[in-house]
This record gives structure tokens, C-alpha cells and sequence, in this order.
């Protein structure tokens, strides 16, 4: 199914034409006078490593496509559709990451700073390959065994590609409020009007347009530089929803947190990888989410059970809930914004290899099973080149109502991460901490595993829960002194939000200001 936009199409041989071009794209954003070279190497050799890095991904593609119908078990399968799905993902990410360095100014950048761009779509590459090792874990081991090669090849290519681009870290500038240079002007206009006019709407009982979801999505057009918005009236809708990468830029607008609900139940335990488990998946660009509830209702003893899986680059959520259990927010990959939202699970309950910024959210742990640990995040950052990571500013970290009520000796412990991944990422600043966080903070994976290669960080927090005293004292957990060294987790830094969130129409704050 996947393998169709592995083809060499026309568009893809047109872009490779310019490899012969021997000038060097140019990095930063694209309002600056002097821009520095962005590659560290000759275009047309970056060029010829990603034509290279798809060629590989074929191979895989083509391997996938046969084994899949020899086997009729129903984790295996899914499994399989996920790889597909994530090397189809990688190939338009490193399509676009290769039209890019032709064309700065092309409709597959994204904030305009493209050094940022390029350095998250190949991190998005690398995201796939693992998670599709991840998902075939536990599985016939002679398919991972026909795959794993290839896989393991693709990652060291994407990983040289990486090194390849020059990090951002002194060239996040202001955009004064403009927008990307692919978001039409009129639709900026339109989202800052009081009233945002609507495409389409969806109602169960049967006075807009669709009475379910899915219908609404397909019905917006693939690539859209154009806002698609769908409104979503009150109600609860059972329904597992997939916004794939085609259709761009769509914006969903609920009645409110409680009131419009897309609620599923998949789950490990019932056979689904976590990858599929979602009840919400969005992949298209520029993905919107306003007053709308997000939930997995499969229980704590159904183990990974994910209400919202986003890999949506630019993406934005407003107002919107997250509800679950264990793995509930899963932020697989790209730059995405949430503010005042509200979250809540127990083990690991927002995680994945995305560079994420909560803002102003509501974050509330939940009674677990017995005997286990609540972990707010688990980053899964495996590599250092990669620029992801977790950033939580002005945000309230306390006890969701259900722990509350539990007594307080066989109350769940809770902190506030544990690194899944050898590099993992999260800083936490001004934010508030109730008792309910354990005084040493954070927690271990597994033994001394990743404690000297992670990052966490905290800077200006309060509450009862945020002394600093008993913390953890790993090799790569950092107390922020001042505000300087947390700077860089701002959203002007982190995502560079002041060259995109404009566009959304999302309140945010740049950066310390409250």
C-alpha cells in the first residue's frame, strides 16, 4: 500500500535536477539580511546520501509488503501496517528535507528557518525506524530478523545526514508576527477574525454536513495551503480517527472539554501496538485542535493505551483534554505547541521523540495499578544530534481527583519523568508542583541506565512539591540558576513559535513573561 510513494514520480525526478546545482542552501530564518551556509557538506552530496537513504527504505518497503501476507497473526499484522506507514512517513520527510535545500522558499518548508526544518524532519526519520523496530518486538522474529539490517543501515545514514546540518541554537530570530511563507495570507485573516468561519460540521444528530469524524477528514483536500476547519458539535463520538499526511493545515473545533469527546479503547494487552492503539492520529501538517477531548478509556490494566498520537509538524492544540491511563499523550515526532490543555494518566503518560512545548496546561497524575510508579513524561530522545526534547512552562503539576482520594499509604508514587531513550529530554520551569511529586523528582528506568547521557532541567518552579532540596543528583540533571540557561526552552527558542503560532491563532507566551 505504502509502496506507491516510493515510486519515482515525475516531481521527485524534477527535484533531483538541482543536485547539479553546486551552491549550498542557506540557513536561518528567511527574514534575515546574511544568512549562514546551512550544510556542512556540498549540496549535491546531501543530495545523493538522502536519494540513497530512500533507496534503503524501498528495500524495506518491498520486504514488508511480501512477509505481511504470510502470517495471520493480528499484533504481527498491525505491526507490519506500522512500519509501512512510518518508512511511507520517512520518504515524504526526506523528499521534503531534499526539495528544501533546493528551494528555500518552496512549499515543503515549513518556518522559514531551515535549519530547523531540515534537522526535524530527519529526526522524524530516525523516530520511525525505531518505533517500527519497537512494534515488531514480541512479534515472529523472523520478520524483524529480514528487516532489522536495513532498518539499522537507514538509521546510520539519517544519522550523517543530521551531522550534516548546522543547529539553530544562535539563529532563532522574531518573525514580527508573520507567517510561513507557504500559509496564505487570507487564511491568516480569517483565523483573527472573532468568529472562525467553518468548512464544514459534523453532528451525530444530523444538522451539518457529516454525522461522524472520518467522513469530515476525508473530505478536506490533500496538501491544502488553505485552513480546512471542521467544526465538531457536542457529543461522543466512538470512532478512531486518522488524519493522514495528505491533508494539511485542518483545523477541528469542538463545544468544549466535556462536551465534544472522541473516546476509543484500543490497547495493548487486546493486541494493538502502541503506534496503533490511538484514538486520534494526526499526521497532516499544520494540525489545529480546539475545545475537544481526546480519550482511551481501556483501563490502567490494559497497559499502552493512547488517546492522541500527533506527528504533526507545526501542529497546535487549544483547550483540549487528554485523557488515559498508561502512554495517553503520544508526541511521536515534529514541533508541537499545547496550551491550556489538560492531561492526564500515570505510567509515562505523555512520551514519544517530539520537540513539544505545554504551555499553561493542567498536567494530573492518576491512581495506577498496584505496585506501580507514575512517570508524567518519558522522552524518548536516542540520539544527541536530534533538537526535541519536552518544555512545560506555567503549568500545574498536582493529583488528578481519583488520586486524591486514596489513601496516602497506598497512594501511587509519582515523578515527573523517567528517560525512555539514552538522550532524553524535559525541562520544566515556572511551573506549580503539589506534594503529590515525590522529593527526589525524578525517576530511573532501569538502574543507572541513560543517568549521565539524559537532560532534565528546572528552573523557577514553586509549590510544594518543587524543592529542590532532595532531588536527584544524576550527572545530567540540571538546577537553571538563571534564566539564561533555560532560555533555550522557551517557545521562541524551543519551536520557534514566533515564526508559526501567529498563524494558528493560539495565544502563547514567546518567552518568560507570564
Amino acid at each position: 500500500m505504502a509502496s506507491d510513494h516510493l515510486m519515482w514520480t515525475p516531481r521527485f525526478l524534477l527535484v533531483l535536477v538541482f543536485l547539479s546545482f553546486p551552491y549550498y542552501a542557506q540557513c536561518g530564518s528567511i527574514s534575515n539580511t546574511i544568512q549562514s551556509e546551512c550544510l556542512k557538506v556540498p549540496n549535491s552530496e546531501f543530495g545523493g546520501s538522502i536519494i540513497n537513504t530512500i533507496n534503503v527504505l524501498q528495500q524495506v518497503v518491498s520486504i514488508l509488503s511480501d512477509v505481511a501476507k504470510g502470517f495471520g497473526d493480528f499484533r504481527l499484522s498491525n505491526a507490519v501496517d506500522d512500519c509501512l506507514e512510518l518508512m511511507d512517513d520517512s520518504t515524504d520527510q526526506l523528499s521534503w528535507t531534499l526539495s528544501a535545500t533546493q528551494n528555500k522558499n518552496g512549499k515543503h518548508n515549513s518556518t522559514g528557518n531551515l535549519s530547523s526544518d531540515l534537522r526535524t524532519w530527519l529526526s522524524a526519520t530516525l523516530v520511525n525506524q525505531d518505533t517500527c523496530n519497537e512494534g515488531l518486538d514480541g512479534t515472529n522474529s523472523i520478520v524483524k530478523s529480514l528487516v532489522s539490517g536495513s532498518l539499522n543501515q537507514i538509521t546510520s545514514l539519517v544519522l550523517e545526514l543530521l551531522g550534516q546540518v548546522h543547529p539553530t541554537s544562535d539563529q532563532h530570530e522574531s518573525s514580527n508576527g508573520q507567517t510561513p511563507a507557504w500559509f496564505k495570507a487570507e487564511d491568516r485573516k480569517l483565523l483573527q477574525a472573532n468568529g472562525v468561519p467553518v468548512d464544514v460540521v459534523v453532528a451525530q444528530d444530523g444538522t451539518g454536513n457529516f454525522t461522524n469524524i472520518t467522513a469530515a477528514i476525508l473530505s478536506a483536500p490533500d496538501y491544502s495551503l488553505k485552513r480546512y476547519v471542521i467544526y465538531v458539535k457536542k457529543g461522543l463520538y466512538k470512532e478512531y480517527v486518522e488524519i493522514k499526511k495528505k491533508k494539511w493545515n485542518i483545523m477541528m473545533i469542538g463545544d468544549g472539554m466535556d462536551a465534544t469527546v472522541i473516546s476509543g479503547n484500543h490497547n495493548f494487552v487486546d493486541g494493538w501496538t502502541t503506534f496503533r492503539s490511538a484514538t486520534f492520529a494526526v499526521s497532516g501538517r499544520g494540525f489545529i485542535a480546539r475545545d475537544i477531548t481526546f480519550e482511551n478509556t481501556a483501563g490502567p490494566e490494559k497497559h499502552m493505551a493512547v488517546a492522541l498520537r500527533s506527528d504533526s509538524d507545526l501542529s497546535a492544540f487549544y483547550r483540549c483534554e487528554f485523557r488515559g491511563y498508561q502512554d495517553t499523550l503520544y508526541t511521536h515526532s515534529m514541533r508541537q505547541f499545547y496550551r491550556d490543555c489538560k492531561i492526564s494518566g500515570t505510567v509515562d503518560f505523555i512520551f514519544g521523540d517530539g520537540t513539544v512545548m505545554f504551555q499553561n496546561c493542567q498536567i494530573l497524575a492518576r491512581k495506577a495499578l498496584p505496585n506501580q510508579k507514575n512517570s508524567i513524561t518519558a522522552h524518548g530522545r536516542k540520539y544527541k544530534d536530534e533538537p526535541t526534547g519536552f518544555s512545560f512552562q506555567f503549568c500545574n503539576i498536582s493529583a488528578h481527583p481519583d488520586l486524591l482520594a486514596t489513601p496516602v499509604n497506598s497512594s501511587t508514587p509519582t515523578y515527573l519523568g523517567r528517560p525512555w531513550k539514552e538522550y532524553s529530554r524535559t525541562i520544566i520551569m515556572q511551573s506549580f508542583m503539589s506534594n503529590m511529586i515525590k522529593p527526589a523528582g525524578w525517576l530511573e528506568w532501569n538502574g543507572d541506565m541513560f543517568l549521565k547521557t539524559l537532560f532534565y532541567g528546572e528552573h523557577m518552579n514553586y509549590g510544594p512539591g518543587a524543592g529542590l532540596g532532595s532531588r536527584v543528583t544524576w550527572p545530567g540533571y540540571q538546577k537553571f540558576n538563571q534564566s539564561g540557561q533555560a532560555k533555550n526552552y522557551t517557545v521562541a527558542e524551543f519551536i520557534e513559535g514566533n515564526l508559526w503560532l501567529p498563524s494558528t491563532g493560539v495565544k502563547y507566551t514567546s518567552g518568560f513573561g507570564v
